[in-house]
């Protein structure tokens, strides 16, 4: 492929959990490069960077509680996100539904951030759809955000197109603060699907992205009939883009 991959392990859960040595090493061998981690399943640091060492994995990120990163706990996170090669900790979502909630949830993010900078990771957020729409107060939770915070936003293309965006714009506007994406696709009203097979723009998206340097991490969430089919569904398609 002319492009690199990654894909966000949620995809694959259901093998995950299982035997996620294992299934590592199965994405590896359909193509994809580098992983995000949505969580560990009880395995220590050192066995996780093992499984990324075996499989030839990077890890270019993971999603992860905003609560890890809270004083008592901040430090212990660290350690285990560097020891796994950990460039980019992004937190996947979050109760931001007043405006007393995202005050807190922002001082945690401003505590957090350079502190994470200072040992190499970057700190980001990962968006759904609600988070452009229009709240009671006036603005946007994302618009929030943006203003209160400097961290990295991981745009989903999928959840700002199903909020009736233009993915490739958001990109666009936030190309400063953005390393990764989400690429996904699916159906207007928030019905995922593999790569390819939605109404999503994903060749756009992936256009852009390549074209500005952003790392691309493939979800395909449903498990239909299993993660490991999504993948390999996923893969083929971008490989029909070469």
């Amino acid at each position: 492929m002319n492009n690199s991959y990654g894909i966000q392990l949620y995809s694959v859960r259901d093998a995950m959990e299982k035997d996620m040595a294992r299934t590592m090493q199965k994405i590896a061998d359909l193509g994809y490069k580098y992983v995000e981690f949505a969580g560990f399943f009880g395995h220590t640091a050192e066995e996780v960077k093992k499984m990324l060492d075996d499989s030839g994995l990077v890890c270019s990120g993971t999603h992860s509680p905003w609560t890890d990163l809270r004083p008592s706990k901040i430090a212990e996170t660290i350690a285990y996100h560097k020891a796994i090669g950990n460039p980019n900790y992004i937190v996947p979502g979050a109760d931001l539904s007043t405006l007393e909630k995202i005050e807190e949830f922002c001082n945690v993010m401003n505590f957090a951030q350079p502190i994470l900078a200072a040992e190499g990771i970057k700190l980001g957020y990962h968006n759904h759809s609600h988070e452009f729409v229009v709240m009671p107060w006036g603005s946007t939770i994302h618009g929030e955000l943006e203003r209160r915070t400097n961290v990295e936003f991981e745009i989903d293309t999928f959840w700002a197109f199903n909020a009736g965006l233009d993915p490739v714009k958001v990109m666009a506007r936030l190309k400063h603060r953005m390393q990764v994406i989400h690429l996904k696709d699916g159906f207007k009203g928030g019905k995922g699907i593999p790569l390819g097979q939605g109404e999503a723009p994903v060749k756009a998206v992936i256009d852009y992205a390549a074209s500005n340097g952003l790392k691309m991490v493939v979800e395909s969430e449903t498990l239909t009939p299993s993660g490991m089919d999504e993948a390999i569904a996923c893969i083929e398609y971008l490989k029909t883009l070469d």
